[in-house]
């Protein structure tokens, strides 16, 4: 209604709080706060968000010091804190055109110059839970946990898969947030025309989507990596013998990269003269680049170069990330590095790209598999 004003859900205020804390890797200042805040509901008072850190200080919030607040953990998150100053931060390493940094991606992507990044290509923790560290400790233990740790199969042992199926709503939630927050972010710091290419998984796909249109990106369609995964197919669990003709859900034979772009300035070929983007580079000027590329599962060979549980194949990212810029020129990025095999892929084709890693057994993991992979002959030996 003309000249009334907009009314806030406190719950709505609270959860955002909630939600923008509990993805902060350290104590968020209250203008922190406030700007993740609007990033998720839009202009909201000032005043809303500080009343609200005031009154609940003491219950889910810890005030660290002077306008610098925490998400309060249970005895089951562990003690946050501890693991914000025991974190490792290190230096920049430098592999030819390609820099990686470990820290946060959220405060990496904050810090960053606007309209300075030309593509994203990333293989991000879509499930977000699988990732925490608890999970991880699991995998890494070999116990599992989240992690589907299956058996040898025809011969193979396969890698862990994480199960998707066992998120809950919340956790759901959890990564429209995540994915919302991170595109926002992320958004003013590409140049008109950049393409933004997300992996994800035929389970969780719209979410992923959905956030990053949400966010103000504009939705290019998919690209689809055409792959035999182990990933359902499996018969009801506990009565195989009694349904032996039925599969829970189909086997998954393809991997959906989710395909946006930053909006253009004026015409394709204005963008492509002041941006460098706007489109895809074809693989020879007779043949457009696809949105479908046959894939194999990643080789013993290369995860013994790289041991990350999500690698994938170099021979299918280096077409992926050839192609998102148009021309051959600009800076690729990967906020969620995992063992460097975006960067990897970008030096073998010869761009210049930027990896960011939170994780310091991963990146310590990169650090030792970049030069490996980019060393790599998919159709042959290193």
């Amino acid at each position: 209604m003309k000249g009334s004003k907009r009314r806030y859900q406190p719950g709505r205020v609270r959860d955002a709080i909630v939600q923008v804390m509990d993805l902060a890797s350290a104590p968020l200042s209250v203008k922190e706060i406030e700007e993740g805040v609007r990033q998720m509901l839009g202009d909201t008072p000032s005043s809303s968000v500080r009343s609200y850190l005031r009154l609940n200080a003491a219950g889910a919030f810890v005030r660290e010091s002077h306008g610098y607040y925490s998400i309060r953990r249970d005895e089951h998150g562990g003690d946050q804190q501890d693991l914000w100053q025991s974190e490792r931060l290190r230096d920049p390493v430098r592999f030819g055109n390609a820099i990686l940094y470990h820290g946060d991606c959220f405060n990496w992507i904050k810090q960053q110059r606007d309209r300075s990044i030309h593509a994203v290509v990333t293989d991000p923790p879509y499930g977000l839970h699988e990732y925490t560290d608890e999970q991880q400790s699991k995998l890494r233990n070999g116990k599992g946990g989240v992690w589907r740790i299956p058996p040898s199969f025809d011969g193979h042992q396969r890698s862990p898969l994480p199960r998707f199926t066992t998120l809950n709503a919340e956790q759901l939630q959890e990564i429209h947030t995540f994915f919302l927050l991170w595109a926002r972010l992320l958004s003013p710091k590409l140049v008109p025309g950049a393409n933004v290419i997300v992996a994800s998984n035929p389970l969780l796909s719209f979410i992923v989507s959905g956030a990053l249109a949400d966010a103000g990106l504009e939705r290019r369609g998919e690209i689809i990596r055409l792959t035999m995964t182990m990933r359902g197919g499996d018969r009801p669990k506990a009565a195989h013998n009694e349904y032996p003709e039925v599969s829970v859900m189909p086997r998954s034979m393809w991997e959906p990269w989710v395909v946006f772009r930053k909006p253009i300035e004026g015409r394709i070929q204005d963008n492509l003269l002041r941006w460098k983007t706007g489109g895809f580079r074809r693989p020879c000027q007779d043949k457009p680049f696809g949105d479908v590329i046959s894939s194999a599962p990643t080789r013993n060979v290369e995860r013994a170069l790289a041991p990350h549980p999500s690698l994938k194949p170099q021979a299918f990212l280096r077409q992926m990330v050839r192609a998102v810029l148009p021309l051959g020129e600009g800076v690729v990025v990967d906020t969620f590095a995992g063992a460097g095999s975006t960067l990897a892929a970008a030096e073998a084709v010869g761009y210049r790209s930027v990896g960011v890693e939170k994780d310091v057994h991963y990146f310590d993991m990169a650090c030792r598999a970049i030069p490996k992979l980019i060393r790599y002959n998919p159709n042959g030996n290193l």
